[in-house]
C-alpha cells in the first residue's frame, strides 16, 4: 500500500472514532483484524512485502497464533480513540484508550509499519505521536539484519526520518508547475503518498506518458493528483493493487485461507469416518470366524478340559482342526459366550455405519470439489461460498445438546470438556441429577428436575445418552452413574470437566443413541 492509500482508510474510519474495541480476531499468523462497534473490521495484516491495512465487513475468526498475537489480545484493549498518519508515509499509530477490570490494561499505542518487506507491527508505551518505548514488536530487527535500523522490544522507537516533499492534498499550481520539467516517473520523488503504482496511475489520469515531463500541460497533472487524492484507487490494466484492489485481494487471500482450513478438516473427518466404514466391513469377517469358533465351543463343549488355554476342534466341514485360545478361567461355554458377543458388537457397528455410508462419500465428493474450486475462485465466489457454508452449519445451543425424557424433563448434553464445566457448575441446580458413563470419558448429562425425583423410564433414558456420548458407545451392557449435582465437585486444580462425586447409583444400558422423545 500507497501513503495515498492508507490516508484514505484512517479518513474513511476517522468520523468513526472513538469507536468500542470488541475484541480481536487473528486468521493467520501475520494478521490481525480489530472488531469495531459499527465499524466493521479494521485489518492489519503484517506480512512482508505486501502488507495492508483495510476496513472489512467480512466475519473474521481466529485465535492468537504467536505470543505477539497473544500480547496484543490481552494487552491492547479498550476504545481504539484515534488513528493517525506520519504525513503521507506509510506508517499509521493507532491508540486505544485501556479499561478497567479485574486486571487493568493501561492505554497503549500500535505502530503499523506497511513499508514492503520491512512490514512491522509494534505494540507501544503510552504517549503521543510515533516516539516512545517499544513493549513488544512483531518482527524484531537487529544490526545483524538491518545496519541502519534497529526494532527491539524495551528499545525506543524512532519513527522514519523527516523529508521534504509536497503535499498533495494542498498542493498549489505553482508547485505543481515547479515540478513541470520533471518526468512523471519522477514525481514520487517530490510528492508526498506516491509510489509506483499510483505514479501509474497518474499518467493514466493525466493522459501523459509516465516517462515523459509533462511540460506546460502540468494544469492536466494537477487536476489528476488531485482526483488521486479523493479516490487513490489503481484502474484495470495498470498494474495491479491500489486501496481497493488491494484490499480486495487480501481480503480474498483471507477469506480462501478461512474457508480452506475448516474444509481441509472436514475432508480429514470425512475420510476418518469413511475409513471406519472399511474397518467396519473388514470386522464382518472377524464376527463371522468369532461365530464360527463359538458353535464350535457350544457343540464340543463337553470334550474341552477345564482350564484349558488353547484347544483344537474339528471343523464341521471336515477340513481338519480348528486351534481356538481360551481363557482359562472361563469355561467352554463362557468363552464361547464371549466371542458371540464380540461378533455382535462388530455386526452392529457394520449396521450402524453402513446407513451413512452413501451419505458420507457424497459429502466427501462435495468438500473435494470446494477445495478445488477454492484457489481459482472470485472474491464474489468465495463470499457466496462463505455464506453457504454459514447456513449449512448446525445451530448449537449455547448450553450443550438439548434432548427430552419421556416424561418431558430437559436434558442437556455437554459437547466438549467446556461444556461438560458449565453445565455441571453453572447451569444445573444442586437437585439437578448428573449423569456420566462409569470409567469412560464422556459427556456429562444433566436432567433438569426441579428438585423432584426421577421416574425409571427418565434414567434409562439419560444413562442411554450418557453411555452413548461417551468412549462406550456402542457396546452393551455400559455403567452409568447418576446422582444429585450437589453430590459433584471439581477437585482443586484439575483440569475443566474432571470431577469427583459420591452418593452415585449405577444402572447398565446399551451404549446407543435412544430415540428422540416426542
Amino acid at each position: 500500500m500507497e501513503g495515498l492509500m492508507l490516508a484514505r482508510v484512517l479518513r474513511e474510519l476517522g468520523p468513526q472514532l472513538p469507536a468500542r474495541h470488541l475484541g480481536w480476531a487473528f486468521p493467520d499468523e501475520t494478521t490481525a483484524a480489530l472488531l469495531l462497534e459499527g465499524v466493521g473490521n479494521l485489518v492489519l495484516s503484517y506480512r512482508p512485502p505486501q502488507p495492508v491495512l483495510f476496513l472489512s465487513k467480512e466475519r473474521l475468526r481466529g485465535d492468537p497464533h504467536n505470543p505477539f498475537q497473544r500480547y496484543l489480545h490481552n494487552r491492547v484493549r479498550g476504545d481504539l480513540t484515534g488513528a493517525e498518519q506520519l504525513k503521507l508515509d506509510r506508517v499509521v499509530a493507532l491508540h486505544f484508550a485501556g479499561e478497567t477490570g479485574f486486571v487493568d490494561q493501561a492505554p497503549s499505542r500500535l505502530i503499523f509499519e506497511v513499508t514492503g518487506r520491512n512490514a512491522n507491527l509494534l505494540v507501544l508505551d503510552p504517549g503521543e505521536g510515533f516516539g516512545g518505548r517499544i513493549a513488544l514488536a512483531a518482527r524484531e530487527i537487529t544490526g545483524s539484519r538491518n545496519r541502519f535500523r534497529t526494532v527491539r522490544s524495551g528499545g525506543t522507537y524512532a519513527p522514519p526520518p523527516p523529508y521534504d516533499k509536497f503535499d498533495p492534498r494542498d498542493m498549489t499550481a505553482a508547485q505543481a508547475e515547479s515540478l513541470s520539467t520533471l518526468a512523471l516517473v519522477h514525481w514520487r520523488d517530490r510528492v508526498d503518498g506516491l509510489g509506483p503504482l499510483l505514479g501509474a496511475e497518474l499518467a493514466r489520469r493525466a493522459d501523459i506518458p509516465v516517462a515523459e515531463a509533462p511540460g506546460d500541460r502540468w494544469p492536466a497533472v494537477l487536476a489528476a493528483l488531485q482526483s488521486l487524492v479523493a479516490d487513490p484507487t489503481v484502474s484495470e490494466g495498470v498494474l495491479s493493487g491500489g486501496a481497493r484492489e488491494a484490499a480486495r485481494t487480501e481480503k480474498a487471500v483471507l477469506l480462501r485461507k478461512l474457508l480452506r482450513e475448516p474444509l481441509e478438516k472436514r475432508l480429514t473427518l470425512l475420510n476418518n469416518q469413511i475409513g471406519d466404514v472399511d474397518r467396519a466391513v473388514e470386522g464382518l469377517d472377524l464376527a463371522a470366524q468369532e461365530r464360527n469358533e463359538a458353535d464350535l465351543l457350544m457343540a464340543y463343549a463337553h470334550d474341552v478340559p477345564a482350564g484349558a488355554s488353547h484347544v483344537s476342534l474339528p471343523a464341521f466341514d471336515g477340513s481338519g482342526d480348528v486351534p481356538l485360545a481360551l481363557e482359562p478361567q472361563l469355561s467352554a461355554v463362557q468363552n464361547a459366550e464371549k466371542r458371540y458377543s464380540r461378533a455382535r458388537r462388530r455386526e452392529e457397528v457394520y449396521e450402524r455405519l453402513a446407513e451413512r455410508e452413501d451419505t458420507l462419500r457424497a459429502e466427501l465428493i462435495a468438500a473435494q470439489e470446494r477445495v478445488s474450486q477454492l484457489d481459482a475462485a472470485s472474491l464474489s465466489d468465495l463470499e457466496t461460498l462463505a455464506a453457504q457454508l454459514e447456513t449449512e452449519k448446525p445451530e448449537r445451543s449455547p448450553y450443550g445438546g438439548r434432548w427430552r425424557s419421556p416424561s418431558g424433563l430437559e436434558i442437556l448434553v455437554g459437547r466438549n470438556n467446556k461444556e461438560n464445566a458449565v453445565l455441571t457448575h453453572r447451569i444445573g441446580k444442586s437437585l439437578d441429577y448428573w449423569f456420566h458413563a462409569q470409567g469412560y470419558p464422556g459427556s456429562h448429562v444433566i436432567v433438569r428436575t426441579g428438585g423432584r425425583d426421577l421416574d425409571l423410564p427418565d434414567i434409562l433414558y439419560a444413562a442411554r445418552i450418557a453411555a452413548a456420548n461417551s468412549k462406550a458407545r456402542g457396546s452393551s451392557n455400559v455403567p452409568v452413574d447418576y446422582t444429585r449435582i450437589k453430590n459433584v465437585w471439581r477437585p482443586k486444580g484439575a483440569p475443566a470437566g474432571q470431577v469427583h462425586y459420591s452418593a452415585e447409583k449405577t444402572v447398565f444400558v446399551e451404549g446407543t443413541q435412544p430415540e428422540a422423545s416426542p
